[in-house]
């Protein structure tokens, strides 16, 4: 990572906190496919872009702290995912709503794009409706009123994903509209065209 340029972005900001799902067993795929890949990286002006967020939330929220699930992914990992998708019976037709395609490269193949969410100073993320990686229109903050009206997500856990957003939106990232925890830096087409895809 260090080699094509990404940052470490605990060395940047030492107060964001990070949990890498992927080299956890703790993520759709139930195991650990990063291996060694332990710290969250980012291409260094999405690594700015991180830490503007971060400096926001601890502004309005001074007890919060962003929780970062996930950054620059390998794209030999995206191959991993897809093909778990299979595992879990989603359709071809609906599994890049979930997983980017490989072919193509997912924007966190390019150190571009941040999973996240928001917790205690502690550690203890907020109550965000579903847990991370949920796959399913609970997690789509296009649906969050709708949900809300049905009794499926509180006000709370509503609130709680409005922190995020407001933060990470105020520092120029872009709302994924099926993952509330998915916020890109950048476009796709931007990342192709300035960075490499991480192998």
């Amino acid at each position: 990572m260090i080699k094509q340029g990404l940052v470490d972005i605990q060395k940047l900001d030492p107060t964001l906190l990070v949990d890498l799902k992927y080299s956890t067993t703790d993520n759709f795929v139930k195991k650990d496919v990063y291996g060694e890949l332990e710290k969250a990286y980012l291409q260094p002006d999405i690594a700015r872009k991180l830490l503007r967020a971060h400096s926001l939330l601890k502004t309005s929220h001074p007890d919060l702290r962003l929780l970062v699930y996930d950054a620059a992914r390998p794209n030999s990992v995206q191959y991993i995912l897809w093909d778990a998708l299979d595992g879990l019976r989603i359709p071809e037709k609906q599994k890049p709503q979930y997983v980017a395609n490989p072919a193509v490269g997912s924007i966190h193949n390019f150190g571009c794009a941040i999973d996240l969410t928001v917790a205690t100073t502690k550690g203890a993320p907020l109550d965000m409706g579903t847990p991370y990686d949920f796959f399913g229109p609970l997690a789509y903050p296009r649906m969050e009123q709708q949900m809300l009206n049905q009794g499926k997500l509180t006000r709370q856990q509503v609130a709680n994903r409005a922190i995020l957003r407001k933060a990470m939106t105020q520092a120029g990232f872009t709302v994924n509209t099926t993952e509330w925890w998915h916020f890109d830096g950048m476009s796709r087409a931007q990342a192709k065209a300035r960075y490499g895809i991480i192998k």
